[in-house]
């Protein structure tokens, strides 16, 4: 039997797959913090989900104009971000944690984000995303996500988290449902936008549209409040106007 270190899992695998019996992956320290955090959620927290899809058609089509009138690189990411934060701002409870009999509301938006890194997945955080702008969210998650993938986040760089979003779009996934991290009570897990033939006034259009699905601490909010929370991260999405 081989033992296999969890960095650069799959090429050791092929490495070592080719008739040499049954392989043991060696997890890092982070994937043991990350699997033993994932349980503890999974276990206490009774989690509902929902999902609705968007049209984020302008979405995609606005960022080159933006790049070029900001000189900054605008994500899709950082999209989300903003409406996620702008939303929770709205909705206060969905970055709200349960204590004892009460619900405490952090008194700061803060969105964590995964970032899949050589070392693990890990989750940058976004401080008071609420009371940024969209170019500052984007400076910030370029610096953040470089910083995950060199390996070289601080504790402060991953602390305080009180939302959560997960994007794996670029990996083609049409839809999934995210785990919600233990600081937190809600995550938005985004897929790939894909392309949708739409009815409209002249016939049949081609439109890019994006499933949004929702994982939801049910002792802290009921499937209605979520409900129109999802609603108005797809209002933001599809009328990017409101999140620039």
């Amino acid at each position: 039997m081989t033992t296999i270190s969890a960095v650069n899992t799959e090429s050791n695998l092929k490495e070592n797959s080719a008739g040499h019996g049954t392989a043991t992956v060696k997890m890092t320290p982070i994937q043991k913090l990350i699997a033993q955090r994932m349980l503890a959620s999974k276990r206490s927290k009774p989690c509902f989900y929902i999902e609705s899809k968007t049209d984020t058609t302008e979405m995609f089509a606005i960022r080159p104009r933006l790049r070029k009138s900001l000189k900054v690189k605008i994500t899709t990411n950082a999209f989300y971000i903003r409406a996620l934060a702008l939303a929770v701002r709205r909705y206060p409870l969905m970055a709200g944690v349960l204590n004892g009999e009460t619900v405490t509301i952090a008194g700061s938006v803060n969105v964590g984000f995964a970032v899949n890194a050589p070392q693990g997945l890990v989750v940058p955080v976004i401080k008071k995303a609420d009371t940024k702008t969209l170019t500052e969210i984007a400076a910030l998650e370029k610096v953040l996500t470089e910083k995950a993938r060199s390996n070289k986040l601080t504790l402060s760089d991953m602390e305080c988290e009180t939302v959560a979003l997960s994007n794996l779009g670029a990996y083609g996934i049409d839809s999934f449902f995210g785990i919600v991290p233990p600081p937190a009570s809600t995550i938005l897990a985004v897929g790939n936008p894909t392309r949708t033939p739409v009815p409209d006034k002249t016939g049949i259009t081609e439109r890019k549209i994006t499933t949004l699905t929702l994982a939801v601490d049910n002792r802290i909010a009921d499937e209605f409040y979520a409900a129109r929370f999802l609603a108005l991260i797809r209002d933001l999405l599809q009328n990017p106007q409101k999140i620039i």
